[in-house]
C-alpha cells in the first residue's frame, strides 16, 4: 500500500504503510521537513501498517531530533511498540 501524507495546522498525517517499500522516502522527507521547521508533529492514527524499516525511519527522525534540540511529536494510539522503542532510546541516552 502506498503512503500518503497530509498537513493541517503543522501536523502531518500519515495514511497507509510505512514499510521497507516506503520508509526510506518517508524518512527523508520528514528529515526535510524538521529541518525546515525544526519542530515535527507527525499523526499516525491512520496507518495501516508499520514493519521495522518504518519504526528504524521513525526512530532515526526521533534520534535526529533529539541531537539538534528539535521538537518531535508522533500522535495515535495504535502503535505501543513506537511508543517502547522511542521510550527505550530516551533511557539509553
Amino acid at each position: 500500500m502506498s503512503l500518503t501524507i497530509k498537513e493541517n495546522n503543522n501536523v502531518f498525517t500519515v495514511e497507509g504503510s510505512i514499510n521497507a517499500n516506503t520508509a526510506q522516502n518517508f524518512q527523508s522527507h520528514f528529515e526535510m521537513l524538521l529541518n525546515a521547521f525544526g519542530e515535527l508533529t507527525i499523526d499516525i492514527e491512520n496507518v495501516s501498517e508499520i514493519d521495522a524499516n518504518g519504526l528504524e525511519a521513525i526512530r532515526v527522525l526521533h534520534d535526529n531530533a533529539l541531537n539538534y534540540n528539535r521538537g518531535f511529536f508522533i500522535l495515535g494510539n495504535t502503535y505501543k511498540d513506537i511508543y517502547d522503542e522511542l521510550r527505550y532510546t530516551e533511557v539509553a541516552v
